[in-house]
């Protein structure tokens, strides 16, 4: 006997079955199921363990129906309440607990983010993964109508009730709001000209790299200590092996007619890893070197590794890579391969690294492909450069902000550092000021600060710089190379606006300028040429980020720590002192949740000029935040 309930279009939301249904559908599903079904039939106690007869009966009707015709569970019974009457008593079926099972991977751009607080607001779920199918969740086409106007009112966009259908994921719904639903081109290996280009980001930090010398300011420093009997000679092989994996880590950028170029070198251009005794107290010195000296990129590689031995048992590994060939998000990809390669070294093995989908040689040629050309007015790439100069248009020289010391006319790059942590309570509350105005974390962070700042004296016109992954593709997902872009957001405090018309203020900014982040920065400032300063950083001196997922933290090295499993080793993050600074202020947020996925804290870092600031100006500011 079984029960379904629906919403009048055909989809089971829910199947209810006794033992004896259960047993009938040997003549129906397929052995899988019917050996399932006969163990429940056979043994009532087993029917409370209802897990791979649903699994079964799942696979079963994805086999046959479409995903939105699946029920979203069953559930088996010892037997199904009934009436005095002898009817099925639809009052007394337990309520399941459809949903609970959301798991399906974290967010990697606003519009996930959104979409993901969406379908959970919707489901009444704390928390969907990107991967996870909405009707898969207990969504029908009730909710599916509502999902449509909710995301057409979040993020201004048209969209037909049947995409929900077709893409009922988070991951696949998002390819499907781009602006005017132009498709982009495919992302894969192509055939390369004798001189590749660098890509946007690419070409910038050359520039900065001839300008800059040996600052150390965009190298990217992940040192962990490891404890434990380590096998130095399998660690140097594996970061071999990884080095060997992503052609970034072996490009060198040599020129040729007055332009640079990517020359990816051999698969088995070598990276040493010497071992260096060291005495615990001389290792800060020792790593802050290591992360100090400069790259010569025509001609070497840009990453380095050196593995300090403190003893026996004790070592730290110190890798450090020029930011032409990674970014924050290439740590953890970079550790896992570490670890992968480890474990393969260390039992006398080469790891079997499945092929990456692409590498960054075709990321840069695709970029230029995406943007097209900027003689074309219908390119996005003119058309992002004309949204971007009417929304910076008068932008202010210089943020102004409550600085201990006068702006010289070159200020150095001393940095400190001042960390804080939001509790809870106050991150929880800022998500659900999130929800409830269809915003994300960021976007409610990002309106806090600039409220702060207007009340520190930083006028009406607030402009912070954020960096945004510019993964577009899954395919890079794994990749360890340089995508991130900069974008520059314009909030206007003016008008002492409540903190809801502040939020709604900066969502518009903020998704404005997601839609229109393709666009490099350096192309932005080379349009804009603001005065230059050697004292301050192009169009805006406040960097703002926030992370999220359970792997955020608040320095690199916590993901590249969370990533990096080494068999029989403990592996801790060891800090390393840069003391550099590349803005007047750099803020970052790093969002910690639970193992069920509710807010559970954020930890906080100002990073700041401290030519500039005080560090107790700074602890100030950060104290004035948090409240």
């Amino acid at each position: 006997m079984t029960w379904s309930s629906g919403d009048g279009d055909g989809r089971l939301d829910v199947v209810f079955l006794d033992p004896a249904t259960a047993g009938a559908l040997t003549d129906v599903y397929r052995p899988a199921v019917t050996s399932t079904a006969r163990e429940h039939t056979n043994n009532p106690v087993l029917a409370r363990d209802t897990g791979r007869l649903a699994d079964a009966l799942r696979d079963h009707s994805r086999s046959l129906l479409p995903e939105y015709m699946v029920p979203a569970g069953f559930v088996v019974l010892d037997s199904l309440p009934v009436t005095a009457n002898g009817k099925l008593d639809r009052a007394a079926l337990p309520v399941p607990a459809l949903g609970a099972e959301a798991s399906g991977g974290e967010p990697r751009t606003p519009h996930e983010e959104i979409l993901c607080g969406l379908f959970a607001e919707l489901l009444g779920l704390p928390h969907v993964g990107v991967d996870d199918s909405f009707f898969a969740l207990g969504g029908h086409s009730l909710l599916a109508t509502r999902l449509v106007n909710a995301i057409e009112a979040a993020l201004g966009v048209e969209l037909p009730l049947r995409t929900v259908f077709e893409a009922p994921s988070v991951a696949e719904l998002v390819g499907r709001l781009r602006p005017g639903g132009a498709a982009q081109p495919p992302l894969a290996p192509v055939d390369r000209p004798p001189l590749v280009p660098l890509s946007y980001a690419q070409r910038r930090l050359w520039f900065l790299n001839l300008l800059e010398g040996a600052s150390g300011a965009y190298h990217i420093v992940t040192a962990l200590r490891l404890t434990g009997d380590l096998d130095a000679a399998a660690l140097a092989l594996a970061v071999r092996d990884v080095v060997r994996r992503h052609e970034s880590l072996r490009t060198v950028f040599p020129m040729a007619g007055g332009e640079p170029y990517q020359e990816v070198r051999d698969a088995d251009a070598g990276l040493d890893v010497p071992v260096v005794p060291v005495e615990a107290p001389a290792l800060p010195g020792a790593l802050a070197k290591v992360a100090r000296d400069r790259f010569d990129l025509t001609t070497e590689l840009p990453v380095r590794a050196r593995l300090f031995a403190l003893g026996p048992s004790e070592h730290v590994l110190a890798v450090v890579v020029h930011h032409i060939a990674g970014d924050g998000w290439s740590m953890a990809p970079l550790a896992h391969d570490i670890g992968r390669a480890y474990t393969a070294r260390a039992g006398g093995a080469a790891p079997d690294f499945a092929p990456l989908p692409v590498q960054y040689p075709d990321y840069a040629l695709w970029q230029r492909q995406l943007l097209g050309g900027e003689d074309d007015p219908d390119s996005p790439l003119r058309r992002q450069l004309e949204y971007w100069t009417g929304r910076l248009a008068d932008l202010p020289e210089e943020l102004s902000l409550p600085v201990d010391r006068p702006r010289w006319r070159a200020t150095g790059m001393r940095g400190g550092v001042v960390a804080f942590e939001f509790d809870a309570d106050l991150h929880t509350r800022m998500c659900q000021a999130a929800r409830s105005d269809r915003a994300t974390f960021f976007m409610v962070a990002h309106a806090g600060f600039a409220a702060l700042l207007h009340r520190l004296g930083a006028g009406t016109d607030i402009v912070v710089g954020t960096p945004i992954a510019g993964r577009a593709s899954s395919a890079l997902d794994a990749l360890v190379g340089c995508f991130v872009n900069t974008l520059v957001l314009r909030v206007d405090t003016s008008g002492d606006p409540t903190f809801d018309e502040l939020l709604a203020r900066v969502a518009g900014t903020d998704l404005e300028a997601y839609a229109n982040q393709d666009l490099p920065f350096e192309r932005l400032v080379e349009e804009l040429n603001p005065a230059r300063s050697l004292s301050r950083h192009p169009l805006f001196q406040v960097m703002f980020a926030a992370q999220n997922g359970p792997s955020a933290g608040a320095s690199l090295a916590d993901a590249a720590a969370h990533a990096l499993d080494l068999p029989g080793l403990r592996v801790e993050v060891e800090a390393v002192e840069l003391e550099t600074a590349k803005f007047d202020l750099n803020v970052s947020l790093a969002e910690r949740v639970t193992d069920g996925g509710a807010p559970d804290g954020v930890r906080g870092r100002i990073g700041y000029n401290a030519d500039l600031f005080l560090a107790g100006t700074v602890r100030a500011i950060a104290d004035a935040g948090v409240r």
